[in-house]
C-alpha cells in the first residue's frame, strides 16, 4: 500500500476495525497504475486447476505479458498512453524479461502495440549470486563487521558467500562469526529493531497453501499471541484483517468460489529464498543482467533505485551489475534533494537511445517506498518528466500543493508488480489500484 491510493490510519485503527485514509504520496497522483497480483496464488489471484499454480520465472513473465496485451484490448482508451513497467524486489528477475517481451512483440507486429517507454526497478534482485555476495561488504561498510572479520571472511571465502564448499572450514567458521554479529539485525532495514515475528501475522501460521488454508490459519482472533509491539511488522496485521473482510472481497469482485482461500501478504509456496526452492514456483532464471544489455539497444529509459539500509538486496550489488553494463556515465555520483535536504545519491548512464538513472534513498529499506514514500514519489515525478533527479519539476510542485492528480501527466500507464525475497531468520552462513485484474492461469 506504500504506492497505492490508500493506506491505513495506524493511529486510529484497531484489529476489529482497520481504517483507511488517502495516501498523500500515492503514485496514482502522476500516473494510471495497474497493480497486478502475479503469479497466480499471489494476493487474490488464482488458477482454475491445481497444476496451473506450478510456474517458473519464464512462464510467469509470459503470463504477465499476455495479461497486459489482453488488458489493453479490454481497455482501448489507454492504447495511446505512454507505458512503463515497474517492479520491486524479486521482480528484478521477472520485470526485465517482460519488458523484453513487449519490445519483441511490438517488433514482430503483435497487437495491440504497446507504447513502451521504459521500466522502473526498486531494490531489485538481478544477479542472484552477486546480490547475495554483496551482503558481506555491505555489512562491513555499515559498521556491522570489523575490519578484521571482513578481511578474514573475504580472503577465506574468496569473496563468495553463497554455496560455499563444505570442505572450506575456514570460510564456514568465518561465516559463523558473521552470523553472531548480525543474528539480531533486521535485514530489510538494518537500523530498525529486529522483532519477535512469532507475535505477528508474519508467523508461519499464515503460510498459504495452493488451494486452501489450514483451518487454524483462518481466524486471526484464535491467535492469542498476536499483539501490537511497536514494530513495522505489526502494521501488516491490518492488511490481513481488512483484505479478508466480506465487504472488501465483494468490492474487489472476489469470486465466492474462493471464499475458503484467505488473503495473505506473502504466499510461502511462491516466496524466493536463497536456500530453499518454494513449492510451486521454480526459480529458473538466476541472472537478468543480459536482459538489461539487450534493452540497451532499444529506445528505452530505466530507473533503478535502492534503499541504502537494505541488507536483503544491498545497493552495492546493484551498483556492481550496473557498472558491468559498461555504459557511458552522463552524470557521476552526486546528491539529490527533497525540501533542500539530501535524500540520496544518483548517477545517470547512457547507451545510444537508452539511458539508466540509478538512485539511492538515504535510510530506505526493503522495499524503499514503504520507508521513504515522500522521497520516492518525488523521484518518480522527476524521472517521468525526463529530467534529472537533481531538479524539482513543475508537476512535483503541483502535487505538493495538493493536486488531485486528475491531470495525470501525459496520462501515463504503469504496470506495477510487488515481489518477495525471504529476509527472515536465515543467516549468511546457512548457507549462512486505480485498476485491478486477476492474473488467471488456464
Amino acid at each position: 500500500m506504500s504506492t497505492g491510493p490508500f493506506t491505513f490510519n495506524y493511529v486510529n485503527s484497531t484489529l476489529e476495525k482497520p481504517i483507511l485514509e488517502k495516501n498523500p504520496h500515492s503514485w496514482t497522483k502522476v500516473a494510471n497504475i495497474i497493480f497486478l497480483d502475479q503469479p497466480a496464488g499471489t494476493g487474490f489471484s488464482y488458477a482454475k486447476t491445481r497444476d496451473a499454480y506450478i510456474t517458473n520465472d519464464t512462464l510467469s513473465s509470459m503470463h504477465a505479458y499476455h495479461f497486459l496485451r489482453k488488458w489493453l484490448v479490454d481497455h482501448p482508451k489507454f492504447l495511446n498512453n505512454p507505458f512503463y513497467l515497474g517492479g520491486e524486489s524479486y521482480m528484478g528477475i521477472v520485470a526485465p524479461m517482460i519488458v523484453n517481451e513487449i519490445y519483441k512483440g511490438n517488433e514482430v507486429g503483435e497487437g495491440p502495440q504497446i507504447k513502451i517507454k521504459g521500466y522502473m526497478l526498486g531494490n531489485p534482485l538481478t544477479d542472484t549470486s552477486g546480490d547475495y555476495n554483496s551482503r558481506i561488504p555491505f555489512l562491513h561498510r555499515t559498521g556491522l563487521l570489523s575490519n578484521e572479520i571482513y578481511k578474514s571472511t573475504k580472503e577465506n571465502c574468496h569473496g563468495k558467500y553463497l554455496d560455499v564448499d563444505p570442505n572450506n572450514h575456514r570460510c564456514i567458521n568465518d561465516l559463523k562469526v558473521v552470523d553472531k554479529c548480525i543474528g539480531r539485525i533486521n535485514k530489510p532495514q538494518i537500523l530498525e529493531p529486529a522483532c519477535d515475528t512469532s507475535n505477528t501475522l508474519k508467523s508461519d501460521h499464515f503460510g498459504r497453501g495452493l488451494v486452501s488454508l489450514d483451518k487454524a490459519s483462518m481466524d486471526i482472533w484464535s491467535l492469542p499471541q498476536v499483539r501490537i509491539q511497536g514494530c513495522r511488522d505489526d502494521h501488516y496485521i491490518y492488511s490481513y484483517v481488512w483484505a479478508n473482510r466480506r465487504d472488501v472481497r465483494e468490492a474487489l469482485h472476489i469470486d465466492e468460489e474462493f471464499d475458503k482461500i484467505k488473503w495473505v501478504r506473502c504466499n510461502k509456496s511462491l516466496f524466493f529464498d536463497f536456500f530453499t526452492e518454494p513449492i510451486s514456483n521454480t526459480h529458473n532464471v538466476l541472472n537478468t543482467v543480459a536482459y538489461h544489455k539487450h534493452l540497451a539497444n532499444k529506445n528505452c529509459r530505466a530507473l533503478v533505485f535502492s534503499g541504502d539500509h537494505d541488507m536483503v538486496v544491498p545497493y552495492l550489488g546493484t551498483m556492481h551489475w550496473i557498472k558491468s553494463l559498461n555504459f557511458l556515465v552522463v552524470n557521476d555520483w552526486r546528491p539529490w534533494f527533497v525540501d533542500k535536504q539530501v535524500v540520496g545519491y544518483t548517477m545517470k548512464y547512457s547507451n545510444h537511445e537508452y539511458n539508466l538513472t540509478y538512485a539511492t534513498l538515504k535510510g530506505g529499506g526493503h522495499t524503499t517506498p514503504e520507508y521513504k514514500p515522500k522521497e520516492c514519489l518525488s523521484m518518480l515525478i522527476r524521472w517521468l518528466a525526463n529530467d534529472s533527479l537533481i531538479n524539482k519539476v513543475k508537476r512535483e510542485i503541483l502535487c505538493q500543493k495538493g493536486d488531485s492528480g486528475k491531470h495525470k501527466a501525459e496520462a501515463r500507464v504503469i504496470l506495477k508488480f510487488g515481489g518477495g525475497i525471504e529476509a527472515g531468520k536465515r543467516e549468511n552462513s546457512r548457507l549462512g489500484s486505480e485498476s485491478r485484474k486477476h492474473a488467471n492461469s488456464e
